[in-house]
């Protein structure tokens, strides 16, 4: 199956975090935190359109300021998503420049605030200045068990060919974990387009929109055959050029405590992810000095990876301390992850689960 997302960290373990993930059928991307984030090309950059911020403790919120810069003056708004306190931390770096020659840009900020009670929204305009605009409470997205949703999992955002979940967690403040899915993957069939006589190109995007809408086989699509001579056929005609199948998942965790009250709003939202991407700071050996700090230790994150039965789990956010001895964090996490870990240490995980 070729594969809709192409996730990649940002950085390396041992650098600031951030995980984009490119929507390879779309042409655009997603990011996952605010880390550092010099060494990713402006033009990848730039193919953002949302990004989803897990709190905003500087190693997660300092590369705003790049952004910002890069986004400035083009015709784009940017979808920003994070926890209690998001809008004000966006409206304080936005504060912290002077604006009177922005007036006819056009970029736009667009940021949803997540909390235990619901999300609000906020708009940022260049051309005000970056006043603030309070647009409101947003009404929730249900999880729908018929697409094969967890229950209790609420969407946060969904635009067809992908959606994205958030989990609360403490971290003594609120901190997001994410999850984001492909409701179904689509693939074209080569040799079925080649049969019917038609051509690749980017009607094939509109085809697999009107299929994702659940629109009706009456729907006529223009088609391009060999020659680049166009032509409508109904979609009932051209459901069989696509299969169908489940799409990916992929988990992201950073800065939390492996305790019972966040289990049981992660594991849901991370079940049976493809890839789980989640942080490794500490060495279990160093286990109060993960607690005190909040975060997780290596054999905790392989714990949450099989709790959540993911397929794959990628390590990263390690501590300074541990600088030249990150294959340790790696194979520590990897044999939790495998139920190799020596037996004492996993049932104590197992059990401080609840």
């Amino acid at each position: 199956m070729a594969t809709s997302f192409a996730p990649r960290l940002v950085n390396g373990p041992f650098g600031d975090p951030g995980l984009l993930v490119e929507l390879r059928w779309q042409g655009s991307a997603v990011l996952f935190d605010l880390g550092r984030n010099d060494g990713l090309p402006a033009a990848e950059l730039l193919k953002v359109t949302h990004v989803f911020v897990s709190h905003t403790h500087m190693d997660h919120f300092i590369g705003f300021d790049r952004m910002l810069r890069l986004f400035l003056n083009r015709d784009k708004r940017l979808f920003l998503y994070g926890p209690e306190g998001i809008s004000a931390c966006v409206a304080g770096k936005l504060q912290g420049y002077v604006w009177n020659l922005t007036e006819n840009y056009s970029f736009v900020i667009d940021v949803t605030e997540v909390t235990a009670q619901g999300a609000t929204r906020a708009v940022f305009r260049a051309s005000t200045g970056f006043q603030r605009e309070d647009a409101g409470p947003l009404p929730a997205q249900k999880a729908s068990p018929a697409a094969g949703d967890p229950p209790g999992t609420p969407v946060l955002v969904d635009e067809g060919h992908f959606r994205v979940r958030a989990a609360i967690t403490n971290h003594r403040i609120p901190c997001l974990a994410f999850s984001i899915d492909e409701p179904t993957h689509l693939n074209v069939d080569a040799a079925a387009l080649e049969r019917a006589g038609l051509a690749p190109g980017r009607w094939l995007k509109t085809l697999k929109d009107l299929l994702r809408d659940g629109a009706p086989d009456e729907t006529q699509v223009c088609v391009e055959c060999p020659g680049r001579v166009e032509e409508e056929r109904s979609l009932g005609e051209l459901r069989s050029l696509v299969r169908i199948s489940p799409g990916q998942k992929i988990g992201y965790i950073v800065d939390t405590r492996f305790l019972p009250e966040n289990l049981a709003v992660l594991l849901p939202v991370m079940h049976k992810a493809d890839m789980l991407y989640c942080e490794s700071p500490f060495l279990d050996e160093d286990r109060d000095q993960a607690a005190m700090r909040y975060h997780l230790t290596a054999a905790e994150a392989g714990t949450i990876g099989r709790m959540a039965r993911a397929r794959r789990l990628k390590v990263f956010h390690y501590s300074p301390r541990y600088q030249g001895r990150g294959d340790l964090l790696r194979q520590e996490a990897e044999a939790a992850f495998r139920g190799r870990k020596e037996a004492g240490v996993l049932g104590e995980l197992e059990s401080a689960a609840g």
